[in-house]
Parts: structure tokens; C-alpha cells; sequence
């Protein structure tokens, strides 16, 4: 896999700043000191505790992105992976002076630990009788170090941070004293595990390109956030519900005397919060399937999970990663001055925050899974099978065998037609077809669609199209094939067995009837052009030549590559493009994959 290089600013020497900019344009509680990266609250309540983080940008929304009411006070940023000098945090820790004290919370990384612990001793040197008054928490929340490779330097912090500035800030807004916002924050941190999973490194804007770490089918588990080799790779890439499970195994462990971070008793009565958090570049798709996956991966552990908090929190910049974090919860024996009662966490991290970077969450337990899909499930409708025409192929087995060729080439050619489709449209076609042939062929192993019935073959055939394709190809390739059994039934003239000539007339019927939903007629660039002029070139000979017709077919599919496109997915390209490039139209191309599939 490539590491995406490219990048939108305008020079990446004012990147931060122009970031910096552009945030508090959109949140217009918050103040910029430009000169030393600190981002704060304007008005801030001077009677009330104070909270800053910070270090190297490029993990954003964090830690800028929750300054504002409710979480954090100030950011102090530095330059891209790279900790911010102890001038800026002391400029961040004078902004902020207020009639309680501050929390300084940080990520364990020696560099904003050395520069932030420096800003509060200077702080402290300078004002004596304000010494107590500057707490400082550090967050190592990293699972994936083994306790004997990270003695000395500790765990490294990530994502988990969040939560704990989530909780502290919180408390500080209702008014909480120095040490119990500094107490409740030392707890969280305690409490945090994280592990991350990536595709692939990220890459700095203003370096050169950066060549792939990783393998096309591999993955690394324990990747940090600033392109630090992860913990092992796996290859191929596993399925979620693969991998979840190893992910989840590294923050419930207990008999790894290497990995036993978390005190989980494993017994059915831990309880968590879990944080779903994308490292950059993944989509939203897939985040919230990894959301599903990790709550069964726990689940399946006897974790009982109170909260799911889940989008971007704690990037790598563009890192194709996620992480997962469990915020391990107070037990029944868990007892202690310092506990904090479970209720307490929870009513903290559901109150709203007025921040850019923290996101919606429901402030409830999830539901139950049988709850989510405990809705009344679509009845297929079924079609008495006595209002049906019975109709047999000439050689059943033969009308089988051509169906799964068709199915198996369609299959084969989806990477070929992806890429048609990548460049001619919006890339979809090859992974359209694909589901759909793998659906029939599924039927036709399963004897659902059969040569001894051809009209219900037809019919299960376009019941595939609309509920496995979907879009416009399967509405298009669902109508047809209605349509083609409609014909069917209308033109047997009480024959049991199909003839040439009668597939023929139902072909046109089926053509004439889809005409009437799309305005698509040849030369258009689409999968009408291939179509039609088989139907055409088949029903000039009554049926008789289907090789003849389907070479016809094959050369109306691949003249499109220098057609006009007129309508479907070519229409919205730019028409040099598709000149320069003369890739032929993946829907017609898809049309010739079948009909040749189905000669043999």
C-alpha cells in the first residue's frame, strides 16, 4: 500500500498556524496566541480549575479541538510531531491563571514531558506561593510496549488522553477543587488501555514521499501515532472479526506478565467504556463496522460495556489506522479514598462539551445486538408458483453451466472493471457486478435458479439484482430481467420448452419494456449499447446465432471507448478525460464479460 503524499496548504512551515486560524474561525469562544501556537479560552471563568494539554500537532482534533466550556482550558501546540518549547506552555500556563490552579495533563512522550515539566518548574521557581497550585498528569495508556521494553521510558500515551481530559474537564466546570480534578484525572489515567491498528505509516507534509512500510496484504498492530513501529504485522489482512478479538486480548489480558496493564478480573463483572477512534484515514464506513466488531469482541469476554464513544479523536495525520481504548471502570472491591464512583465517571463523560473535537454519544448503555435488529425483517413476497409459466431449458444442465461461466467471468473481471470505472466513473461497477454474479452463482449451487425452470430462475435472478447490487446497475439489470420473464411467460404459446426464437422475442420484449425507464439508446455509452445490439443482432436470425449476435454485442462494448458518453456514470466525467484515457464503459463492458461467460 502507497502513503498518500499529497496534501492541501498552502506551505507546511504555516500549516499548524493556518490550522490554528481556521479553528478558532470556527469556534469563536477560543483566542490564538499566534507567536507561541496557544490556543485558549477567551473568556474564561478565573474561578474555576484550569486544564491544558498539548504537544506536537498532527494529531488533531486533539488536542486544540477541545479547548472550549467543558474540557480543556488551553492547547499548547508545537510544531508537527514535535513537542512545543517550555516558553509556549509557560505562555499557555499565564493565560490561563485563575483563582483554583491548573491540571497539566500530557501524553508520555519525553519531549512534552521534559518541556511541559520544565514551564511548571519554571512557573513554580518564579511563583512560590503559587507552587502547589500547577498539578501535572501524565498519560501512558499504550498496550502494545511490553513492560520490560518501555521499564524506563513507560507506556506511550494516546488516544485514552481524551478520556481523560474529557472527565477532568468536566469535573472542573462544576466547580471541583485542585485536587479533586487532579485526583479524578490521575485515576482515569490509571485506568486506560489502547492499542492501534494500521495499513499503513502516514506521511509529514514538507518531507519527501515516503515509500510503503507495509506489504499490499499486511497490517501492523501497536503502530504509534508519530509512524513508530507497531508490535507485530499480520498478513493478509485479517477480517474484523479476526482481528478484534487479538486487539481486545491486549488490553483484557491478566496472565501476561508483559501486557497485564489493566486490573480486568475476566470474571463477567468488569465494566468499561469503550472508544472507538480513527487514526486519520479511515472511513466512516468502515469505522462504524469496527465499532460493531469491537463491542462482540468484548462482549464475548463477559465485558459489559456501559458506553461507546466512537469518531475522530487522536490522529497520526493521515494515517489509514484506528485505535480501541477501554476505560476499565470501578469494580465492587475497587475501594479507596481515590476511587471515584462509577456514576460519577459516567455523568461526567456524558455531560455536552462545547468543542469542535468531542463528539455525540448517546450517554446510554448500548443496546442489546438482538435489539438492533429485533425489527420486523422485509417478508420476500411470494410468488404462487401456480400463476407461473413452467418452462424448461433445451438442456437444463447446459443452461447451468452457462449461468456459473458467466458468474465465474464476471467474478474474474471485477479488478479490470473496477479500474474502467475508477477512471469512466465513480468506481463501483466491478464490485457491483461481482456481488451480484457471486448471488446467482450462489442460487445455482443452492438449485434455487435452474435450467428446469427458467421462469423462476429469471425471476430469482432480478430479486438478486435489486437486493445484492443495488444503484443504478441492479435497478437496470432488475428491470430487464423482470421484464425478460414477463416476456417469457407471454410468448410460449403453450410450449413447455424453450426455443431459440422464443428466448429471441422475450430478449425484445424485455428491451422494449426497459426503454421505458432509462432514455439510455445506443450509442450511449453505457451497458445499453452492448445490449441492445445483441438483442437486435439475435432477433435479425430469430435466435438462430447466438455466437454472431454476441460478437456484435463485444464490439458495440469496447467502441464505447470512443463514444461521447450521453448518459450513466460516464456523463459527469470530463470529456477529455474519458478521450485521453478511451477506457470503454464499465457497464458495457460488464454486459460483454456475461454474454461471452455465457457462450463458453
Amino acid at each position: 500500500m502507497s502513503i498518500q503524499s499529497k496534501h492541501f496548504l498552502n506551505d507546511p512551515e504555516t500549516l499548524v498556524v493556518d490550522s490554528l486560524q481556521g479553528l478558532c474561525t470556527l469556534n469563536p469562544q477560543l483566542a490564538l496566541d499566534k507567536e507561541n501556537k496557544v490556543v485558549y479560552i477567551a473568556s474564561q471563568d478565573r474561578s474555576k480549575v484550569a486544564l491544558i494539554c498539548g504537544g506536537g500537532s498532527g494529531h488533531e482534533p486533539a488536542h486544540a479541538g477541545f479547548v472550549g466550556d467543558g474540557i480543556l482550558s488551553a492547547a499548547v501546540c508545537g510544531s508537527i510531531f514535535a513537542s512545543p518549547n517550555s516558553s509556549q506552555v509557560r505562555r499557555g500556563i499565564d493565560l490561563v491563571e485563575n483563582e483554583k490552579g491548573t491540571v497539566i495533563i500530557v501524553k508520555n512522550y519525553t519531549g512534552d514531558i521534559l518541556n511541559f515539566g520544565l514551564a511548571k518548574e519554571q512557573y513554580a521557581a518564579q511563583h512560590p506561593d503559587k507552587a502547589d497550585r500547577v498539578k501535572f498528569v501524565i498519560v501512558g495508556d499504550d498496550v502494545a510496549v511490553g513492560k520490560t521494553q518501555g521499564k524506563i521510558v513507560g507506556r506511550r500515551g494516546l488516544a485514552g488522553t481524551v478520556l481523560v481530559y474529557k472527565i477532568a474537564g468536566a469535573l472542573a466546570k462544576r466547580g471541583a477543587s485542585l485536587d479533586e480534578v487532579y485526583n479524578i484525572a490521575q485515576w482515569v489515567a490509571s485506568r486506560v488501555g489502547t492499542i492501534g491498528v494500521g495499513l499503513e505509516h502516514c506521511h509529514v507534509p514538507g518531507t519527501a514521499a515516503g515509500v510503503s512500510h507495509l506489504g499490499p496484504a499486511e497490517i501492523e498492530i501497536g503502530m504509534g501515532i508519530h509512524n513508530e513501529p507497531g508490535h507485530r504485522r499480520l498478513s493478509p489482512v485479517p477480517p474484523l472479526k479476526d482481528l478484534l478479538p487479538q486487539l481486545v486480548d491486549f488490553l483484557t489480558v491478566t496472565t501476561d506478565s508483559e501486557r497485564s496493564f489493566l486490573p480486568f478480573k475476566n470474571d463477567g463483572s468488569d465494566r468499561v467504556v469503550l472508544l472507538v477512534n480513527n487514526l486519520g484515514g479511515v472511513s466512516e464506513l468502515e469505522l462504524a463496522g469496527i465499532v460493531g466488531e469491537a463491542r462482540r469482541a468484548l462482549e464475548a469476554r463477559n465485558v459489559r460495556i456501559e458506553r461507546v464513544i466512537a469518531g475522530t479523536f487522536m490522529t497520526s495525520l493521515n494515517m489509514p489506522g484506528f485505535s480501541i481504548t477501554t476505560l476499565l471502570l470501578p469494580g465492587a472491591t475497587d475501594v479507596g479514598p481515590s476511587t471515584p464512583d462509577s456514576s460519577l465517571i459516567l455523568s461526567l463523560l456524558d455531560e455536552p462539551a462545547n468543542t469542535p473535537g468531542w463528539k455525540w454519544s448517546s450517554g446510554t448503555v448500548p443496546p442489546a445486538a438482538d435489539q438492533i435488529e429485533s425489527g420486523a425483517k422485509r417478508q420476500a413476497s411470494a410468488v404462487p408458483q401456480e400463476d407461473l409459466v413452467s418452462l424448461r431449458a433445451e438442456d437444463p444442465q447446459a443452461f447451468d453451466a452457462a449461468v456459473e461461466r458467466a458468474c465465474n467471468a464476471l467474478i474474474a473481471a471485477e479488478p479490470e472493471i473496477t479500474r474502467m470505472d475508477n477512471i469512466a466513473g465513480d468506481g463501483d461497477c466491478g464490485l457491483t457486478l461481482k456481488a451480484g454474479a457471486s448471488a446467482v452463482l450462489k442460487g445455482v449451487q443452492e438449485g434455487r435458479i435452474s435450467g428446469t425452470d427458467v421462469v423462476k430462475s429469471v425471476i430469482a435472478i432480478a430479486q438478486v439484482a435489486e437486493e445484492q447490487m443495488g444503484g443504478t446497475s441492479g435497478a437496470l439489470y432488475s428491470i430487464f430481467f423482470s421484464a425478460l420473464a414477463q416476456g417469457l411467460q407471454a410468448h410460449h404459446a403453450g410450449s413447455q420448452t424453450l426455443t431459440p426464437a422464443l428466448w429471441s422475442a422475450a430478449l425484445s420484449s424485455a428491451l422494449s419494456k426497459l426503454y421505458t425507464y432509462t432514455r439510455a439508446r445506443p450509442p450511449s455509452r453505457t451497458l445499453v449499447d452492448p445490449l441492445a445490439t445483441f438483442i437486435e443482432a439475435l432477433a435479425a436470425v430469430q435466435g438462430a446465432d447466438v455466437a454472431a449476435a454476441a460478437a456484435k454485442a463485444g464490439e458495440a462494448a469496447l467502441k464505447t471507448r470512443d463514444l461521447e458518453a450521453k448518459a450513466g456514470r460516464s456523463a459527469y466525467v470530463e470529456g477529455d478525460r474519458l478521450r485521453e484515457e478511451r477506457v470503454p464503459d464499465p457497464g458495457a463492458w460488464g454486459v460483454k464479460v456475461i454474454l461471452e461467460g455465457l457462450l463458453g
